[in-house]
């Protein structure tokens, strides 16, 4: 990858700590080639569906989470819990395999490694696609030889189909209710992270705007909720 690029993505966490979100990601722009952003108009306009009851253990790449946070419980009522293999958004043709992130022994979040930027990746100690709460993926937008798995992520609007394929054989369909970016500087944990009542999905890749010197200025957040299994 070359030299080390400085760490372009931090906000104050809903525990108290320090996020780094999305480095390694997102290193390099794409010689001058920006990803697409969403409009104004598929940001929430009505509070975020599903009410948030809690602080969930989901987090994005490069999260530092806390002890009390690490271990993932099953809500009373969740649908069976099964492993994500595959995720389908039609719109923008993606149609990748996920591989399984864990934390690593700094305690943040790992992410795929970039010679894999076309697979997305799931945290496995959080929820997972169709139980109930925020199931957390994430994925590359590029890297410096090419776009990556979620590179036209913010070109999704509302209403956008996204397929998890689990390894029970089953299928999660959601439905997209908002595409947003927030900067480094004010990245809303609670709202993005927080456990849901109902089986919900963020899809999670670098955007607001890119610089030269400083990376990506931000983080892109799909929000889905599920609509039915099959």
């Amino acid at each position: 990858m070359g030299r080390k690029p400085p760490s372009p993505f931090t906000s104050t966490g809903v525990f108290g700590v320090m996020l780094l979100v999305g480095v390694g990601l997102l290193i390099h722009g794409l010689r001058g080639e920006t990803a697409p952003q969403p409009s104004a108009a598929q940001a929430f306009t009505a509070p975020v569906p599903g009410p948030a009851v809690s602080h969930g253990p989901a987090v994005p790449p490069l999260l530092a989470v806390p002890p009390a946070a690490r271990a993932a419980k099953t809500p009373p009522g969740s649908r069976q819990r099964s492993v994500p293999v595959r995720l389908r958004i039609p719109a923008i043709r993606v149609d990748t395999p996920v591989m399984n992130l864990a934390l690593g022994k700094n305690g943040v979040l790992e992410v795929p490694p970039v010679d894999k930027a076309q697979i997305a990746g799931w945290y496995s100690r959080g929820p997972a696609p169709g139980e109930v709460g925020a199931a957390v993926v994430a994925g590359h937008v590029d890297t410096p030889t090419g776009r990556a798995v979620f590179y036209r992520l913010g070109a999704l609007t509302k209403g956008s189909a996204i397929q998890v394929t689990r390894l029970d054989g089953r299928t999660a369909h959601f439905s997209v209710d908002a595409v947003e970016v927030y900067s480094k500087h004010s990245f809303p944990s609670k709202k993005v992270y927080a456990s849901t009542t109902v089986p919900q999905l963020r899809v999670i890749t670098c955007g607001g705007g890119y610089t030269k010197k400083t990376g990506y200025l931000g983080n892109l957040v799909v929000y889905a909720t599920l609509k039915r299994m099959s």
